[in-house]
């Protein structure tokens, strides 16, 4: 009699689709010249890192939690955010505080979202200066693509503004250009940390001259599912504009992102850039913007020179006066492109100035909306392709658009949006961005909407297509909005295909 013991590819293809790693091979997948056939397959897990939304006691917060329906990823799951554990949970000697501590560490085991099925979102409120950061996982079916939008409004005060983001995964790596420590600016870098023992992380700063001195980013320690805010102007004592911040781990990872403040323009989220490349896409400059600068850094030992086009909605212009940009090795470099849109949304697309010597660089966009007292400002960072699907949550009836531009050749894309959170039928809608330009949508809302909903873009044909939602609140005169890309959710991952049968058989 025969026994057939499990195959080794299946526990492969098992791995790969569990933890997001794509690099596998295993013997008889290569062909004679090394070229590997491989299928891609749903994740089955997937983390997500909000921070702390605010300092202020008038902050309203709510969270959109969406998966898009589609096949695959397995079981049902779950998809929940759950408050991380405070930093000072063991902290004070009073009777009083010490409760309040253990009842705070077992508030932070209840989720404060909780996502029940793919297609329809999920939502939740928090109020106040305490909300805290949260941590996430998603499960089975709920992984593939799952994202929570954070969307904070604080009408008075240092922290005013609408601050909205993605919230973002773990990882060691993360750059922040358009970042300050200048008297005006109150710059806070959000470390969480999604796991159960301490990371450690370094944060390093650079100015227009160099690297800023400091010794205290070194070494930072974020315990176990927990979050840290630094300030960074208390890491050095040089005060510079523009700065770019970067982040890594010496041990763990963490989900990572800048709370930017300014007394005059507001406040919002700046998100990481996407990793240096020679050729970036900052994507969905509002039509109306008054004041929009660029900030870009060079991490190689190599100068970045670049050329700068502003893609609209007819073609592809060089802003007068700014063609080309000059980035030092290990400097920020910033420039003013004032109101660069003139009534038209685009986005800006940075190229080598000479072909062939492409030098990797990282960039973001400083964008204000209003005057006088009633400003607000939004950042951009570059970021990749839609790919195979993106997605971002947190629309609501009113107030978005959708900024789909494409660089290089024309490209075709589906947007979905999804049902509403307290009901709705989907949508889908079509477009066809020409080659070099960007094309702003008011996105098709879901028949019966109640309550927000989700878009999600995938690329149908042609080539790569990047995307931004902007989201606009209006308070009081004042132009509140965010900005958010939509880069690919990394959703699936690659599997090499199984050519040779590696199971065992018993006589």
């Amino acid at each position: 009699m025969k026994s057939t013991n499990l195959s080794l590819i299946a526990g492969t293809v098992a791995l790969a689709a569990v933890t997001g790693f794509a690099a596998l091979s295993a013997p008889g997948d290569a062909d004679a010249t090394g070229a590997t056939a491989a299928t891609r397959l749903p994740v089955e897990r997937s983390s997500l890192l909000c921070p702390a939304p605010g300092l202020s006691e008038l902050a309203e917060t709510a969270y959109s939690s969406y998966t898009p329906a589609s096949a695959g990823g397995g079981e049902a799951g779950t998809a929940e955010l759950k408050p991380s554990v405070p930093t000072n949970a063991d902290a004070g000697d009073g009777t009083t505080a010490k409760k309040d501590s253990k009842k705070k560490a077992a508030d932070s085991d209840k989720p404060v979202v909780s996502l029940k099925e793919p297609g329809k979102p999920a939502t939740a409120d928090a109020s106040g200066s305490d909300a805290p950061a949260l941590v996430g996982t998603a499960t089975g079916k709920l992984a593939p693509g799952w994202t929570t939008q954070q969307t904070t409004t604080v009408s008075t005060g240092s922290s005013r503004g609408l601050l909205g983001l993605s919230c973002t995964g773990p990882d060691t790596d993360f750059w922040f250009p358009a970042a300050s420590t200048a008297k005006s600016r109150e710059d806070y870098v959000h470390l969480t940390n999604p796991d159960d023992t301490a990371a450690v992380a370094d944060i390093e700063l650079y100015g227009p001259d160099g690297s800023l001195k400091s010794d205290v980013g070194e070494g930072i320690t974020v315990p176990a599912r927990s979050s840290v805010p630094v300030l960074i102007s208390t890491l050095t004592s040089e005060a510079a504009d523009d700065v770019t911040i970067h982040v890594t781990t010496r041990t763990g990872r963490v989900g990572a992102v800048v709370r930017a403040a300014d007394g005059v323009t507001g406040s919002d989220w700046l998100t990481a850039s996407v990793d240096p490349t020679g050729t970036l896409v900052l994507p969905g400059i509002p039509a109306d913007a008054t004041s929009v600068r660029l900030v870009a850094f060079a991490p190689g030992e190599e100068d970045a020179d670049l050329k700068l086009k502003l893609l609209g909605k007819t073609g592809a212009i060089s802003p007068a006066g700014h063609e080309d940009l000059h980035v030092k090795s290990n400097m920020t470099a910033g420039v003013d492109l004032k109101d660069i849109t003139r009534g038209e949304a685009g986005s800006l697309l940075l190229t080598p100035a000479q072909s062939g010597r492409a030098t990797p660089v990282v960039a973001a966009l400083r964008v204000v909306r209003g005057s006088g007292d009633k400003q607000e400002v939004a950042y951009i960072p570059a970021t990749g392709p839609v790919g195979a699907q993106a997605t971002v949550a947190g629309n609501r009836a009113k107030g978005s658009v959708l900024s789909l531009t494409a660089p290089g050749a024309t490209g075709t894309v589906k947007v979905t949006a999804s049902a509403g959170s307290g009901g709705g039928e989907r949508t889908v809608k079509t477009y066809t961005v020409k080659g070099g330009t960007t094309l702003a949508v008011t996105p098709q809302v879901p028949a019966g909407l109640k309550g927000s909903y989700a878009l999600t873009v995938e690329t149908e044909s042609g080539g790569p297509v990047h995307a931004a939602r902007t989201l606009t609140l209006p308070e009081d005169g004042i132009p509140m909005f965010t900005v958010q890309t939509l880069p690919d959710d990394g959703g699936t991952v690659e599997v090499p295909a199984a050519e040779q049968d590696l199971s065992v058989l018993d006589d």
